[in-house]
This record gives C-alpha cells, sequence and structure tokens, in this order.
C-alpha cells in the first residue's frame, strides 16, 4: 500500500502525519439560506401535497453562523396539518449537518393567501 506524501513506497506513515491527520477537524458546508431552504422543499403539507416553500409558507430565513431561525406560516391558524408540518420542519432542519440552534416561528402577518404560492406552481393548480 502507498502513502500520499511518503517517499517511499509502502511505508507506513510517519507519527507526525498521523497526529496531523488525527488533529484535522472535520469538514462539513457551511450552512446557508440556500441550504436550508433546499432541506425545507422536503417538507410537504400533507393536504396538497405541496413543499411548504412553492407554497409561499416560509417567509424568513435567518442563519447566524450555524443557528438558523425561520419564520413560517400555515394556510390559516386551524389547519388541521399545524402540527405535523412544523414538527416535520424541525426534524429536516436537525437533519442538516452542523446545524445549531434552531428557532421555528409561527408568523400570521401577513396572512397567508395563494397569491404566496410560487407562480410556476400556482399556474399548474390553475390559480
Amino acid at each position: 500500500m502507498t502513502y500520499p506524501g511518503n517517499p517511499v513506497d509502502g511505508a507506513a506513515p510517519t507519527q507526525a502525519a498521523e497526529a496531523h491527520d488525527s488533529q484535522a477537524p472535520a469538514t462539513s458546508a457551511p450552512i446557508t439560506v440556500d441550504l436550508v431552504k433546499l432541506a425545507l422543499r422536503r417538507v410537504k403539507d400533507p393536504e396538497v401535497n405541496l413543499n411548504i416553500v412553492d407554497l409561499g409558507l416560509v417567509y424568513d430565513i435567518r442563519v447566524s453562523g450555524n443557528d438558523v431561525e425561520v419564520d413560517m406560516s400555515l394556510t390559516t391558524p386551524a389547519c388541521p396539518s399545524g402540527p405535523e408540518i412544523t414538527d416535520d420542519v424541525q426534524h429536516t432542519l436537525e437533519e442538516i449537518e452542523g446545524v445549531g440552534n434552531i428557532e421555528l416561528n409561527l408568523v400570521w402577518s401577513p396572512p397567508w393567501s395563494p397569491q404566496r404560492i410560487d407562480p410556476r406552481v400556482r399556474a399548474y393548480l390553475g390559480f
């Protein structure tokens, strides 16, 4: 077996090289608004089977270091799928590698309306 950077083919790595490798930090992609939005596209409103981003339920995403804060709404305050959707959002955000604190805020202003749906999805739905 050869070891990169070792001048002698087949020789074991030196202790210094092993120490350096064991101290290398684990690298993961930085958490960004786009990464969070991509993850949230996996969360669907079970009543209409469309993701919450395209439905316009996600109002704002803020990332500070590894911490994520999401402002979102539901189609109505009495949405029967509300607990399921918010649980799915929480679990989906927790699955992002390296995520720190998660804050999910349900907001009702402005109220959600079909005009918040992504235009291509609205056209598909016939709005």
